[in-house]
């Protein structure tokens, strides 16, 4: 009997915890701050055991490293390397869905002393998108050519059908984690010049990308995710003209984030907001104002606009100009945790509501041809998955399916390896890829002169 440690219950853990109670020889612990949740995922399972975990007491989460087979940490990111720590220490391998931080690469070397496999970046983005890249890469190197551009774009989002809010987004993940993303820094590279933009300028740098798939929707909205050069070594590309990952939004959020951070609500520096404080207040002191008269007409003043401006209904649908209190008030918190809850109050799937994964890559690929010359091909490779009505998020089943799925190839011995490891070899990316495409999560390419 393999025994899994799966550490957190959140947004995104069901599926993978199913999964995993549904193979043969496999035995599940959830362990999750609220016990409850834990329960919940294994559902009174005979080889499911739920526990109650504060990351907090190392003493406890070591145990249980030590005494399974290997981690699923879905915590928080900067949580991970603590995780892998351990699981370096006791021998067991390690799986996340989140993207290899310095200090999670510090642990090569021993992760690879140890023999212990710390597999990263195995979920939808990081994941997917890494994995049906790479299939499409090699098999371009195979036939003797060679990639000198990508772009790449994925985002989860309302299915047309539930993009019902003026924000034209729904949370099927973390909204901290949504609200966090909006101020990384990005880096890129386009038609061989190294873009960077600092993260106050995120949203400056939006762009309409063309979309197949998307029931009434030609186009969506795409800006830069984190940073792209990185990626030019780990898919193991050369002389490279563009290389380029993005988000994908329904258009106007970038324009609205942007305006969000202008503000400075999703500053981090803690602050302990007094009890029965108002979204008016609270916007009022950013503005430095007590005055509460037309609080709309006061902040397009501040940003020189029309006070119809779109960013303006959706900050007045989500309540920022009325007399609801705070949703966090009397204890040490920050401007963007009472935004990211206010959001999870307001900017919730109902009921019934289907979520949307939208991924998007562009390959231009190079080819000697007869007489010295070139020819080029256009690829793309585009996957649009929705979610269950009353059931799995597509979010959640294209984050955690392909850690599941990875989970169950390492601990049958069908993945060998060692060290810290994104999933771009073949060994991993191609199992992972074809069992997903069974579950009908899959990429459809198209090639083109």
């Amino acid at each position: 009997m393999k025994k899994v440690l799966v550490l957190g219950a959140g947004l995104v853990a069901r599926p993978l915890v199913r999964y995993l109670l549904e193979q043969a020889g496999f035995e599940v612990t959830v362990a999750s701050r609220t016990v409850s949740k834990a329960e919940a995922l294994v559902a009174g399972h005979p080889r499911g055991h739920a526990v109650e975990l504060l990351t907090e007491d190392q003493p406890k989460l070591d145990a249980l490293v030590r005494d399974h087979d290997l981690a699923i940490s879905l915590l928080p990111a900067p949580q991970h390397p603590l995780v892998a720590e351990l699981c370096v220490r006791h021998r067991r391998h390690m799986v996340t869905t989140s993207y290899i931080s310095p200090k999670m690469r510090a642990l090569d070397g021993p992760a690879r002393s140890a023999g212990v496999l710390l597999l990263n970046e195995i979920g939808v983005d990081p994941g997917i998108d890494h994995m049906s890249a790479m299939r499409v890469i090699h098999h371009v190197e195979r036939r003797g050519g060679r990639v000198v551009s990508f772009k790449s774009y994925c985002g989860g989002l309302p299915a047309p059908e539930a993009n019902n809010n003026p924000w034209g987004y729904k949370f099927s993940w973390s909204p901290r984690g949504v609200c966090t993303a909006g101020k990384n820094a990005a880096r890129w590279l386009e038609n061989g010049k190294v873009v960077e933009i600092p993260g106050p300028d995120l949203f400056l740098h939006h762009h309409p990308v063309p979309v197949e798939g998307v029931p009434g929707h030609r186009e969506l909205e795409g800006y830069p995710n984190r940073d792209s050069l990185s990626y030019i070594e780990v898919y193991g590309l050369k002389d490279m003209e563009t290389m380029f990952r993005g988000t994908l939004r329904y258009p106007g959020w970038s324009a609205c984030m942007k305006k969000v951070v202008d503000l400075g609500l999703l500053d981090e520096t803690p602050v302990t907001y007094p009890p029965g404080l108002t979204f008016a207040q609270w916007i009022a002191g950013f503005l430095k104002t007590s005055d509460l008269a037309n609080l709309r007409a006061q902040v397009a003043r501040h940003f020189n606009v029309d006070v119809s401006a779109d960013f303006l209904d959706r900050w007045e649908w989500l309540g920022l100009f009325g007399n609801d209190p705070l949703p966090i008030t009397g204890r040490p918190t920050t401007a963007l945790d009472v935004l990211a809850a206010r959001m999870e109050q307001k900017m919730c799937y109902q009921p019934g509501e289907r979520d949307m994964l939208v991924m998007m890559h562009k390959f231009i690929a190079r080819f000697p041809a007869s007489g010295g010359s070139v020819r080029e091909e256009r690829i793309s490779s585009t996957m649009v998955d929705f979610g269950i009505p009353h059931g799995d998020t597509s979010m959640a089943r294209t984050v955690s399916l392909p850690a599941a799925i990875a989970t169950r190839l390492i601990l049958t011995g069908a993945i060998r390896d060692a060290g810290v490891q994104a999933p771009v070899k073949p060994e991993i990316y191609n199992p992972v890829l074809d069992e997903l495409a069974s579950m009908n999560i899959r990429c459809v390419e198209r090639t083109e002169p």
